[in-house]
């Protein structure tokens, strides 16, 4: 007998989380803005702390309908780290129908929180750093 904790199993709600992260980050970058209307909730609330302007206190927050616009303009190409993204994903809780997950990539660390519907998997919040 082993005294080795059993690795978990991948399941299929946590490879669908993975799945709609990594369409997330892969629709910024490839400026694919029906991507990210597709795994992004309509309530989306992403915030960020002095990364637009380093000098402000105030929590600097997006909704869904500013990021599929960025996106659609291309915002997100000229962040493309090009070739291998180096998108890290780390679902840190999955139950029932919410999700949170980690995100570390070249250009940015995001913390997620995921909701699942009957249309999927989408990202609610965002809380997101330059690396």
């Amino acid at each position: 007998m082993s005294n080795r904790p059993a690795t978990p199993e991948v399941t299929s709600d946590e490879a669908a989380v993975v799945a709609a992260t990594v369409a997330y980050f892969d629709s910024w970058f490839d400026g694919d803005s029906d991507g990210m209307s597709r795994v992004l909730h309509p309530a989306l609330a992403k915030r960020s702390l002095r990364q637009v302007d380093p000098d402000s206190d105030e929590l600097r927050t997006v909704t869904k309908q500013q990021m599929v616009g960025w996106t659609a303009e291309g915002e997100g190409k000229s962040a493309d780290p090009g070739g291998d993204r180096g998108i890290d994903v780390e679902v840190i809780d999955l139950y029932g129908n919410i999700a949170s997950v980690v995100v570390r990539s070249p250009v940015y660390r995001e913390y997620l929180h995921l909701v699942q519907s009957d249309d999927g998997w989408t990202i609610a919040n965002a809380l997101w750093h330059f690396t």
